[in-house]
């Protein structure tokens, strides 16, 4: 059976004050993958996925999310297609002012208005089950550690449901227990909820956790694609020097 492609990206450039960051992107994602993305800092692994959902513009190129160009959307087909997505952003961006509880159902009540009080309260802890931090629930984020902070992003990304789950560094900024733990959540989400991955991280140890295929980024381009195993087999030396 063929596989169905849920992301298809086709020739992206992409460039800042003159500076062109993407050169010609070409990558597709299948329904239910998980897709590592790679690259040194500044080969523009983040502005790929924001220009993904357009919290960046492309420059150039196509960028079909459920066979839909994003680049010829208006602002109410474009935010459709942003409820059906989730983006775990680097720093976790909670509120801080905001309660637990409150970050999830301000996320919740943002893409499903009118919805009962206790069915926004039945999603929350059902989210918290889910990274397993339903004890968390009144706490705010600054009485929490890096790694509870990224399980309770993680789950304000999953109360909406989404398709496709972006994942940009999920793992920066932990240790190496925590970051391992982060990683497998992130591995057991796509398995449980079925959904389609991105992860962008630079951290080897989750690309092996968390995904099926690995795409290398190097000067604007996709340098090279396969699995763990076999790009840590390359002989080109700038592969291999992920592995060292």
């Amino acid at each position: 059976m063929k596989s169905e492609n849920v992301i298809e990206i086709v020739n992206l450039h992409k460039s800042f004050n003159g500076n062109e960051v993407l050169k010609g992107v070409n990558l597709t994602v299948n329904k239910g993958e998980g897709l590592v993305i790679l690259g040194r800092s500044g080969e523009g692994k983040s502005v790929t996925i924001k220009c993904l959902i357009r919290l960046v513009d492309a420059d150039q190129g196509e960028i079909n999310v459920f066979g839909q160009d994003v680049n010829k959307m208006d602002s109410k087909e474009l935010n459709e297609v942003r409820s059906r997505i989730g983006f775990m952003f680097q720093n976790g961006a909670l509120y801080d002012s905001m309660s637990v509880r409150q970050n999830l159902a301000f996320t919740l009540k943002h893409h499903t208005r009118d919805l009962p009080k206790e069915q926004v309260e039945k999603q929350i802890i059902k989210a918290l089950d889910s990274v397993g931090l339903e004890e968390a629930i009144d706490k705010m984020p600054a009485d929490l550690s890096g790694g509870m902070q990224k399980r309770i992003a993680l789950a304000r990304t999953l109360i909406i449901n989404p398709e496709i789950i972006l994942y940009d560094e999920p793992t920066s900024g932990l240790d190496t227990i925590t970051a391992r733990e982060i990683s497998e959540l992130i591995l057991s989400v796509q398995e449980k909820y079925k959904t389609t991955a991105i992860i962008i991280t630079h951290d080897m140890n989750c690309a092996k956790i968390t995904g099926k295929r690995i795409m290398i980024l190097k000067d604007g381009v996709i340098h090279s694609e396969g699995t763990y195993e076999e790009l840590e087999k390359s002989k080109d030396k700038w592969v291999r020097s992920f592995f060292v």
